[in-house]
């Protein structure tokens, strides 16, 4: 009799800070996740009822002792014990096949040696939403740099070979895949994660665009993190 083989572990990372509105959402699509899996949330001094919510769900939060994402999911990760792993921002929607495509993944030996992402789209019928998908689409794919708000599902392995997240209050998406990038490939997972418009429903998304392009150039510049996160947020 042929021995059945052992599905590989999940661990989702979700670094919050006031999500009270949006992490119900999001723990209804990883409800439909039909396995065991681990999920970890790592709160940055959430002052509204996100830790409650969790509560309520029976999870368990790491309370990181920092404002700071980069460090929130370098605390998550570290604190994880499933063979792959998820890191989801948590004002995300995910698509309605996600879960097979992540099994399809994730019981495909040869895809430890890449790391994958969601499609980015946002539920807002503006034309420009679609134009910035189409140029997120086109980034992700010919310069392989998909962002934070597209997830990241990694192998341990594969994380831990790359160095994992710095502990950055800002680019620390961009800092893991421009490593993880130097010896595999990014691709996609086929399928799509919503994210919420408010980073963009009251900015000029091309003004935006330059802004985020400058702010990159200045990180590589190695401009300090305390007056990029600054600039970034204002």
């Amino acid at each position: 009799m042929a021995r059945l083989q052992k599905l590989p572990t999940l661990s989702i990372i979700i670094p919050t800070l006031n999500e009270a509105t949006h992490l119900p959402l999001l723990l209804a699509d990883l409800n439909t996740w039909p396995y065991n899996f681990d999920l970890i949330i790592v709160d940055g001094g959430s002052t509204d009822l996100t830790i409650s919510i969790a509560h309520i769900q029976g999870l368990n939060i790491i309370k990181s002792p920092e404002k700071n994402r980069g460090y929130q999911l370098k605390t998550g990760a570290s604190n994880a014990i499933g063979d792959w792993l998820l890191f989801l921002h948590a004002d995300s929607r995910l698509g309605k096949g996600w879960v097979n495509n992540l099994l399809n993944i994730i019981q495909n030996k040869t895809s430890e040696n890449f790391a994958w992402y969601f499609d980015f789209k946002i539920k807002n019928n503006n034309l420009q939403f679609r134009i910035l998908e189409l140029a997120v689409a086109l980034r992700s794919h010919l310069l392989q740099r998909p962002y934070g708000d597209q997830g990241l599902l990694i192998h341990k392995n594969l994380y831990y070979l790359s160095g994992g997240f710095s502990p950055l209050k800002i680019m620390e998406d961009l800092d893991l895949i421009t490593r993880v990038t130097k010896t595999t490939k990014v691709n996609r997972i086929r399928e799509r994660i919503y994210t919420d418009d408010r980073k963009w429903s009251n900015s000029n998304i091309i003004k935006r665009a330059f802004k985020n392009a400058n702010l990159r150039k200045k990180w590589r510049q190695g401009h300090s993190q305390d007056n990029l996160s600054k600039e970034y947020y204002s």
